[in-house]
């Protein structure tokens, strides 16, 4: 059967990010994706010009009635606005989807800037979110707000990674695109130990929606069965291929291609 994957995010009307890149990169990959929308903004390559909430109540019954009927082998979470959406959301999962593994990226800002998690909600993703999180897909900046930690050097990065560990997420890709260098470096943090995954950096202003892509393909991998270091090696794999050949939209950060795979 195909892999399904539940994404629970809010919709980009550029098309770039949101729920539309999660939508593309699921099928992409060959799974089903369906979707709970959270939130509607009104967005292109310059930035994010509005944001308008959708009621919690909402929220619960696109969840509920996906997963009663259609069901989810993985469920991928993105922005989640405030709290009382991310309490909304983690009630849901575990009153439908208790069992299923839930790929949580965090998303606190927009590649123009724009906050797309409100200030208090911080508060409750590391309460609710990040201990129901099977994989947690943080960049550096949510990474440094989560914890409290700034990522000065190496020792840092470490200590980030075990922080989120403790507070209760089974594991944690720590996400390098931040940090400067010709290479990024991934950081994927279990129980087991660190893994290191490593991709030459693309000089482009072109990668809007990246972390949604990179949780969105992880979340398809581990919905057909792999496990989550796999899913990671196979999402980094298309994420790079998606990044070299954006189409170079907008004036701003642009879109990559997430159908390269339907094209090869």
């Amino acid at each position: 059967m195909v892999g399904r994957v539940l994404i629970i995010a809010g919709s980009d009307s550029g098309g770039g990010a949101g729920i539309q890149a999660d939508i593309k990169s699921v099928s992409a990959l060959d799974c089903f994706a369906a979707t709970a929308i959270t939130a509607l903004t009104a967005q292109n390559t310059l930035g994010v010009h509005d944001v308008y909430p959708v009621h919690t109540d909402f929220i619960d019954k696109q969840i509920n009635v996906v997963m009663t009927d259609i069901g989810a082998d993985c469920i991928k979470t993105g922005m989640l606005h405030d709290a009382e959406t991310i309490k909304c959301v983690v009630r849901a999962i575990d009153r439908d989807g208790s069992e299923v593994p839930l790929v949580a990226d965090p998303v606190m800002v927009a590649k123009g800037g724009a906050r797309l998690l409100l200030e208090d909600a911080v508060v409750a993703l590391n309460k609710y979110l990040i201990p129901r999180a099977s994989l947690l897909t943080p960049n550096i900046p949510e990474a440094e707000a989560l914890t409290g930690i700034k990522a000065s050097d190496e020792k840092a990065l470490y200590q980030i990674g075990e922080t989120l560990l403790e507070k209760g997420a089974r594991s944690v890709l720590l996400k390098g695109g931040h940090l400067i260098g010709s290479t990024i470096v991934d950081r994927l943090f279990t129980s087991s130990g660190v893994e290191i995954f490593e991709n030459p950096r693309i000089d482009t202003k072109h990668t809007h929606g990246t972390g949604c892509t990179l949780a969105s393909a992880i979340a398809a991998g581990i919905s057909d069965g792999l496990a989550i270091s796999d899913a990671v090696v196979k999402a980094e794999i298309y994420l790079h291929k998606a990044i070299e050949g954006a189409p170079g939209l907008g004036s701003g950060y642009g879109p990559i291609d997430h159908t390269h795979t339907v094209r090869k």
